[in-house]
């Protein structure tokens, strides 16, 4: 079943999709006046949808579900050549945008059609291909397609919506992460509160609590910059949830402190690897006996890298350099290292963010996670220095927590605090050679620590 016929079989009196804006009664997503013109151009074509809101990308996500061969999202932020390469790659015929579009220069020699024209034709019931844009903290994207059926795997429609939920996040539906969570509140149904890329953090969870949002998600960058916000104390969430990047003990400590009531969970998920597992216990990492099948899916470690094979992984890579996702075997290589420390594995961090230190290894997030745990650290991000014997040494930025001492907290001594933190926990090459205190932190538009230059 389409997107546009699951939501036609359910009840959806009062449920609505808003943004900063405006809002949308989702009854009116599905009416379409079937326009012959409109239709005639979307049938069967390879669509973009380069909206400059959520919300309308939203809308054109439902009517174009079973009407376009592939459904292609543009996320926000992205360069021009980036978006010049997804119209090759995906082989894009026309482009859906809005009046905020940020793509308009760089589809200048596509064929486009507003929104409103696109989410007025009739739906049918193609197989349509939807593809995703990778969210990963460098280089240029790779393009994954997915199915439906393989998106909306990890949502167990047979059970009924508690009374009340109203869905929220700080992803952009346009990517993996934020693609689930405005699909759960879809196929829930259960009303969704979007996120806007320039809103303050503040402004969003203000806004996220005048509507009464249940359940929020977000990635442990997205949480920490929560945190910091006195806005955090408005919300009653009945369900908290992180993804995206590693949820270590000091993130879910202090989401636990501030929301005792909810069910805190943090999840495993890639773009091209699908939802893996959810983890509710409130301790980092995952227990061993995740391994190996559990609900369809089976997890395996090889060279200490996470491999999984299920339907909910993604179909293929887009493009004529694009390597194979999916291995002869059915499994796809998340990149995930991660070692098991007792009866539980504990994530290291992308094997391609290693940082080589005189011929020694150090996982960034491994680093990251040792700082953040610290009770005078809020977030925390190593990166590589040029060194000229070692090649590298580890470099932390770290954004303090906000207390008022006095008299102030002299910096060098509480630089001194946080290496003597880190000896002990940290092979002596991963203890950072050089520590600053930054304001803040840059974020991709994932919502994912920046770690390019």
């Amino acid at each position: 079943m389409t997107l546009r016929e699951r939501l036609g079989a359910a009840r959806l009196d009062g449920l609505v999709l808003s943004d900063d804006r405006t809002s949308i009664a989702y009854a009116d997503l599905l009416r379409g006046s079937g326009q012959e013109p409109a239709a005639a151009k979307l049938a069967g074509r390879s669509v973009l949808v380069a909206t400059g809101r959520q919300l309308t990308a939203g809308r054109a996500m439902v009517a174009l579900d079973g009407l376009v061969r592939r459904l292609v999202l543009a996320p926000p932020g992205l360069p021009p050549d980036h978006v010049a390469r997804i119209v090759a790659d995906a082989e894009v015929e026309l482009a859906v945008t809005d009046a905020g579009s940020p793509y308009a220069e760089a589809l200048a020699c596509l064929p486009c059609l507003d929104v409103e024209a696109a989410c007025a034709v009739a739906g049918s019931s193609l197989d349509t291909e939807w593809v995703l844009a990778t969210s990963g903290t460098t280089g240029a994207p790779k393009l994954v397609v997915h199915t439906l059926e393989g998106l909306a795997g990890a949502i167990d429609t047979a059970v009924a919506t508690e009374p009340g939920t109203v869905w929220s996040t700080f992803y952009d539906i346009r990517r993996y992460g934020g693609l689930q969570v405005f699909l759960r509140a879809m196929l829930g149904p259960s009303s969704l509160v979007l996120s806007h890329a320039g809103e303050p953090v503040r402004a969003f969870l203000a806004r996220a609590a005048e509507a009464g949002v249940t359940h929020l998600l977000g990635t442990p960058s997205h949480w920490r910059l929560a945190l910091m916000s006195p806005e955090l104390g408005r919300l009653a969430p009945r369900y908290v949830r992180l993804s995206g990047e590693i949820a270590d003990q000091a993130v879910l400590d202090l989401l636990k402190a501030a929301f005792p009531k909810a069910r805190l969970a943090h999840a495993y998920a890639s773009t091209e690897g699908g939802v893996g597992f959810t983890v509710e216990d409130g301790r980092e990492g995952f227990p061993a006996t995740f391994l190996g099948a559990r609900a369809g899916i089976e997890i395996e470690l090889r060279d200490d890298t996470l491999h999984v094979r299920s339907r909910r992984t993604g179909r293929l890579y887009l493009g004529p350099d694009a390597e194979e996702l999916i291995a002869p075997d059915g499994f796809v290589d998340t990149g995930d290292r991660v070692e098991l420390r007792g009866e539980r594995y504990h994530f290291l961090g992308r094997r391609s963010g290693v940082i080589n230190v005189g011929g020694a290894k150090v996982q960034p997030e491994e680093v990251e996670s040792v700082i953040n745990a610290h009770p005078r650290v809020s977030m925390s991000r190593v990166r590589a220095r040029p060194n000229p014997l070692l090649g590298a040494v580890v470099e932390a930025e770290i954004v303090l927590r906000e207390e008022k001492a006095e008299p102030p907290e002299d910096p060098v001594l509480l630089k001194g605090a946080i290496l003597a933190h880190c000896r002990p926990r940290l092979a002596r090459h991963k203890v950072p050679a050089s520590v600053k205190f930054v304001p803040g932190l840059p974020l991709t538009a994932g919502g994912k620590l920046r770690r390019a230059p």
